[in-house]
Order: structure tokens, then sequence, then C-alpha cells
């Protein structure tokens, strides 16, 4: 399917509060804010000295946190590094690595990818699996991919980045989630030896989403490529600060992913009590599947709880994990009363 939005008008995200406090007036307050992906536990901000918000980033700052980025990510170097100030600023960038040309991206997925290859001037394919990027020069997927968590195997998406390296091709593989993912799915250690590259976000796991970190991992001259587009000064000194403090906290990052492993396990409970099929997810979200999405999306908003629901495909429902036992408590009791009106 041919990606068809219109380029000049921003896509509909999770997040999105001001929106669901006018369409649900009545709503018990506060909003509890389960539409996006991102770890509820967030990492604690580290004390920082004045001057990093006085001053401009330091270059110094910035080569240091590349170099934990390659650690904590499995890249070959830090030459293979780029910070970026998030990556959705990076997909558009990225995109323009290829010439234009056919781009696939694999979907349903997070659909700034789509718009990002057109915005880069390719023609963009929407296709449901791998095997129908065929003759395509740029090949974007998620992994493990947004909304659904379905993964692909590490080996058939190496094949496919050896086919796209015979005709000048390239592939882009956004790892947003893949702190939660498997230890070994992540093709950061492939980025020196095909023509991939890897996108991994900071907020997410991390659950700061508001300082805006993210980084492309890529072969040394295509990294230089790419940040030599940023410019300089692209990340804002606290969040290198706040980037190199938590990559680098191995203790922290281990108890996160144990602590969401049992937050989603809980989600699951309280989702399948209610009746609703889950189809898949990861550790920060899972995606539910029911004819009365529309109904159930409705009962939560007036109950005061925003979830993900995505217009091109009605029936779908995604949940992030809430922040809190009142946040639980009050999900528990909403869904409660949908299952016992259904």
């Amino acid at each position: 399917m041919m990606f068809s939005e219109d380029l000049d008008h921003p896509l509909v995200h999770g997040g999105g509060l001001a929106a669901a406090r006018r369409l649900f007036i009545d709503a018990p307050q506060p909003f509890i804010d389960l539409s996006t992906g991102i770890n509820p536990y967030s990492y604690p901000l580290p004390q920082l000295p004045s001057d990093l918000f006085t001053r401009l980033p330091d270059p110094e700052a910035l080569a240091a946190v590349a170099a934990i980025a390659a650690q904590c990510y499995g890249a070959p170097s830090p030459a293979h590094v780029v910070p970026a100030p998030g990556t959705q600023i990076l997909l558009p960038l990225v995109a323009a690595l290829v010439g234009p040309g056919r781009a696939a991206v694999v979907a349903p997925t997070y659909r700034e990818h789509a718009r990002a290859a057109a915005l880069a001037g390719h023609r963009v394919t929407e296709i449901a699996d791998l095997d129908a990027a065929r003759e395509a020069m740029l090949v974007i997927f998620t992994n493990p991919n947004n909304p659904d968590g379905r993964l692909f195997e590490k080996n058939e998406l190496i094949a496919l980045a050896k086919r796209l390296a015979t005709r000048g091709g390239l592939l882009v593989v956004d790892e947003a989630f893949m702190d939660v993912g498997p230890r070994d799915a992540s093709l950061a250690g492939e980025v020196g030896r095909n023509p991939i590259v890897v996108l991994r976000s900071f907020g997410k796991f991390f659950g700061l989403a508001g300082i805006r970190l993210g980084f492309a991992l890529a072969a040394p001259q295509l990294a230089a490529r790419l940040a030599a587009t940023l410019g300089p000064w692209a990340v804002s000194g606290p969040a290198l600060a706040i980037g190199a403090t938590a990559l680098a906290d191995r203790a922290w990052i281990e108890q996160a992913r144990n602590r969401l492993i049992v937050a989603a396990d809980r989600l699951k409970a309280v989702l399948l009590s209610a009746g609703i099929e889950i189809v898949g997810g990861t550790a920060l979200f899972q995606l539910a599947r029911m004819s009365a999405a529309s109904d159930l999306f409705h009962h939560l908003g007036r109950a005061g709880i925003l979830v993900r629901s995505f217009p091109e495909y009605p029936s779908l429902l995604r949940f992030g994990l809430p922040d809190g036992e009142a946040a639980w408590a009050r999900l528990q009791i909403a869904m409660a009363a949908y299952a016992d009106r259904h």
C-alpha cells in the first residue's frame, strides 16, 4: 500500500493529554496517560551544574556520551555513534542517505517512518513483511515493532542488508524498544559490516522523553554525514550529562528491565481479566484487539485514562504502563466496570 498522508500536516501520536482533557471534560483528574510506550519509572535525575544551562554544549561531552552509548548498545566504536536531540529528527536525515527512489516500510508501525521517507523524496510503500521489499533501495522497520511487539530474526535482517548492499541500498532498523527486547537481537554490532543504520531511543526506556536524546548507529562514513547535517550543539548540555550518567548505570538498567517485565505481566492480567484479547506487545506496552475498541477508548477516557487508538486500525488499542498504585487501581476499576457492562 502506498503511503498517502498529507506531508504538510502532523500525524497523530500518543501523549495528547490536552486534547484528551478537551474531549473528556468531566473526567476525573489527574488524567492517567497510558497512550505512550514510555517507562513510567523514570531514571532519577542527577544533580547538574548550572553552567550546563548557560554554556554551549561541550564537544568533549558529546564524544563522551557517544563512547558510553557505543558500549551500552553494542556499536563497534564511538565513531559509529551519532547523538541527536531524539531519534525523530534523525528519520528524514537517515532516509536521505539514499537517493530518492523506492522505499519500503514494514507496517503497521510508527507512521513517522513512512512520512520521513516521503519527505526525503522516496516513493513509499507500506508492506506486511520483509519478503515484499523486493527492489526497494531503502527498507525501514521497527524491531521490536510498535505497536505489536513483533520481532524479526537477526539472520534474516542481515541477509536482507547484504542484498541491499548489492544495489547500493540501505536498511534502517528502529530499535526504540530494544532495551526491553532480547539481549542478542540488536543489529548494533552489524552497522560496520553492512549497510545498516540502527536508531536507538533514550527517552522511552529511561522514562525521560522530555530531554530529547537519541542515537543513530552507522558505519563511520554514514555517521559523519549525519553528524555534519545535524551541525554543532545539536544535543543540549543537560541531555548529554543525563545520558552519559544513565547509559553507564548498568545496575539501574538491569533493575529496570526486571521491573518492567513484572509490570507488563500485571498489565496483561488486568486486560485479560476484563476479557480483552492481547495480540502483541513488549515490556513497555500491550496491544489489544476488539471490535468495540472505540467504545473502550471512550469508556476509559471518561474515567480519566488515555490509551492509544489507531484511526487507520480501528480495532486496535495500545496500553502503556500505569505509574504508581493509584493509577493501577483506577485502571483496574475502569476495566472491571467495562467487563461488567459487556
